[in-house]
């Protein structure tokens, strides 16, 4: 049976998730998640109580296929996804960023590295603590597009998909999950609807 992971968005970049270039990935942050959830799980991110956001779905993706990061880094569908700087943001916020060299972690210069490429170790020992890319090509990517999730088919009792707090939640019934899920499904088609609300004046 298929689960349902949600987590609080407080910042996002394009980055984690990286919605871009067809498919949605998460590669870094959240190494639990990404380190428990199984072929045909349900990862989402809601909004956060200090963005104003609480309620709102930023996306939804369901887990269709994973990769170690040295896979995710030298399989050519993803070099698109490959961080350049100085290209455009969806280029910018790449989140291929990790692979191997000589049995050592290497950092791309990226949204989690410091300037001129200097490897950020606290991040980098976050991220690669889980070595799981999750890769979806059916997800949900909202973004800045104000989309709450309807009461019916966010809380049952005491749980709540949309939860305030760290961490993540897992243990969802099966039934709030399937509500949720049909609302998602009837009320949206799957892709990009908006763009990463961090982008508004970023540069």
């Amino acid at each position: 049976m298929s689960r349902l992971y949600s987590y609080v968005v407080v910042r996002d970049f394009g980055f984690a998730p990286n919605p871009f270039s067809g498919s949605c990935t998460l590669a870094t942050c959240k190494p639990k998640i990404r380190g428990k959830a199984s072929l045909g799980d349900w990862v989402i991110g809601v909004g956060a109580v200090s963005t104003g956001r609480q309620g709102d779905l930023i996306y939804a993706m369901k887990v269709g296929e994973t990769l170690s990061f040295d896979e995710y880094w030298n399989e050519s569908r993803f070099e698109v996804k490959r961080p350049v700087l100085n290209g455009s943001l969806k280029r910018a916020y790449g989140d291929n960023i990790y692979h191997k060299e000589g049995g050592a972690w290497i950092q791309a210069d990226s949204h989690h590295s410091f300037p001129a490429g200097r490897a950020n170790i606290e991040n980098l020992r976050r991220d690669v603590s889980a070595d799981r890319v999750l890769i979806a090509g059916e997800f949900y990517y909202f973004g800045d597009r104000r989309v709450a999730v309807p009461m019916s088919a966010r809380r049952q009792g005491r749980h709540d998909l949309c939860r305030p707090g760290r961490g993540h939640i897992v243990n969802i019934p099966e039934s709030l999950k399937s509500s949720f899920l049909s609302w998602l499904m009837s009320s949206h088609a799957a892709g990009v609807h908006g763009q990463p609300a961090q982008w508004k004046g970023t540069f």
